[in-house]
């Protein structure tokens, strides 16, 4: 992207600070945010929401995996019912994040994946029951790919037909496309 994705402006504030406070309005009781690079500026974005706090994942150049367990390991012994996973970079609205909390809780799979047009999307969530199996993932392995894989029976896809849910800023122009919003 050639600068911090974190910090792209986002409907009036920061992508971070947009992300953390659709998952609060979206009702998320918890939410980690796992930072690595440039943590303490980030920190700064998302100290006023509720229900947030941040870790560091000093291992966050050594890929995804490193921080999905950095998030998991801030859960402590208090585990959660459900696991949402959802990327900075990846822009949703509490609305679509509410949607698909509520379309996993209705049925209570293993994971839900929703979708748009048949694509997958995220955020991707999961059962509590899968936390120990989400902290063993690797790069190598695909990492979340292959706990989705052994669960392909107990994975429920939900098409929304959202574009939002395909979202993923990875470029300036994935960005600029996100900016002026579904098509």
């Amino acid at each position: 992207m050639g600068e911090l994705k974190a910090l792209l402006p986002w409907q009036g504030q920061s992508l971070i600070a947009h992300q953390v406070k659709a998952l609060a309005d979206a009702g998320v009781d918890r939410i980690v945010v796992v930072l690595g690079h440039r943590h303490q500026e980030l920190a700064r974005e998302i100290n006023n929401e509720t229900n947030t706090e941040w870790t560091l994942n000093p291992d966050y150049l050594q890929g995804k995996t490193t921080s999905i367990k950095a998030g998991l390991r801030a859960l402590d012994s208090r585990l959660p019912e459900t696991i949402l996973l959802l990327s900075v970079d990846q822009p949703r609205t509490a609305e679509t994040i509410a949607e698909v909390l509520q379309q996993h809780r209705s049925v209570s799979p293993m994971i839900t994946i929703p979708t748009c047009g048949g694509k997958g999307g995220h955020p991707i969530v999961f059962d509590g029951a899968l936390i120990d199996e989400l902290g063993r993932i690797k790069e190598e392995s695909q990492g979340i790919r292959e706990v989705v894989q052994r669960h392909r029976e107990g994975t429920r896809r939900v098409e929304l037909g959202r574009d939002e849910l395909l979202w993923d800023l990875n470029t300036p122009e994935q960005y600029r496309a996100a900016l002026k919003g579904p098509d």
